[in-house]
């Protein structure tokens, strides 16, 4: 499969045209305003395999990790290639298994009401709770996922950006967002929205990536967590807390949980060898997808050091993916957004 025409060339021409100086000036933390951030790493989108590297920060305060400088709204297609959406598409509608820990995470709390997902892709997720407990929404950018969500759920979608949305206050009992924050230019206004969506005593269920997690201390740069570009701001349990109560929600459940992805992370890490020595790899975006005997083997790996490997991560850190539910107060004056 070849790879397509864009990137490289643009993306370096885009950073030209741009005053250095200016964008690399001291910058105040996004959710608590703390001065000083301390640069944090840079690297390069190695799912896509380009070179043009970024900047993550890291407030000393709150611990937030975000993005310096990160492609404008406008540019941000170039990030999301055809290659990057089939990829996701395919990880929800193949592995059913996933959404098994979820869907018990929600019923803990609460039986049946009205759910909004928000990211709800062709709306896997929410077939889950096709039961008639539950009244369905979702919010999503792809008219196509969309238009699929709503066929095979009987869900309610809105499709575009999470802020465009016009639900009414207090419309939901349980909003869910997974691998989708971590996305977003503007967080906070985003979680000032669902606070504002929930009713009083509602739930909001939030999965994102932990860059506190041991996979992210082994591997750096090379995590596949990072996700550069496409990961605007990356979270830990403390600053993910702290967004939540920036818009009056307290936390009900929060927890790490294992979600490896070493071979990927060991893919990056050996092609940046391989280049070293002048061999070229097709880059994790547009390989083929592995025969036979290398899924056996990549299978016989996970049963067997894999699992090894993981007893002995908590030494370096906490699971890969934060879990964690916030509630809005029975009864509370949310406060408003400067």
């Amino acid at each position: 499969m070849g790879v397509p025409i864009v990137p490289e060339a643009v993306l370096l021409e885009q950073d030209k045209s741009t005053d250095m100086v200016a964008r690399h000036e001291a910058q105040t933390c996004p959710l608590c305003a703390a001065s000083g951030p301390r640069v944090w790493l840079k690297a390069p989108d190695r799912f896509h395999g380009r070179r043009k590297p970024y900047t993550l920060a890291r407030c000393s305060d709150c611990s937030l990790v975000w993005l310096v400088d990160p492609p404008r709204p406008g540019e941000m297609h170039l990030h999301y290639t055809d290659a990057y959406h089939k990829l996701i598409a395919a990880a929800g509608e193949s592995s059913p298994a996933r959404w098994k820990f979820r869907k018990e995470t929600v019923a803990s709390f609460r039986q049946a009401g009205t759910l909004l997902d928000l990211g709800c892709s062709s709306g896997s997720f929410l077939e889950c709770f096709r039961d008639g407990n539950w009244r369905l929404f979702g919010i999503e950018m792809s008219a196509e996922n969309a238009q699929k969500a709503e066929a095979t759920t009987g869900a309610q979608v809105f499709t575009g950006d999470i802020l465009e949305a016009t639900f009414p206050p207090e419309s939901f009992d349980v909003i869910t967002c997974f691998d989708v924050l971590e996305h977003l230019y503007e967080p906070r206004r985003v979680m000032a929205r669902v606070a504002e969506w929930l009713k009083p005593g509602g739930n909001f269920y939030v999965l994102i990536p932990n860059i506190d997690s041991a996979e992210a201390r082994v591997f750096g740069t090379y995590w596949h967590g990072l996700e550069l570009p496409r990961h605007l701001f990356h979270y830990c349990p403390e600053s993910l807390t702290a967004l939540a109560q920036s818009v009056g929600l307290h936390t009900l459940m929060l927890k790490t949980r294992r979600n490896p992805a070493v071979g990927t992370s060991m893919r990056y890490l050996w092609d940046d060898v391989l280049a070293s020595i002048g061999i070229l790899r097709i880059p994790v975006a547009y390989k083929a997808r592995p025969g036979l005997i290398w899924r056996a083997t990549r299978k016989l790996v996970r049963m067997t050091i894999l699992q090894l490997l993981l007893g002995m991560a908590s030494l370096a850190g906490g699971g890969e993916s934060i879990h964690a539910v916030f509630q809005k107060p029975a009864a509370a004056r949310l406060p408003e957004l400067s």
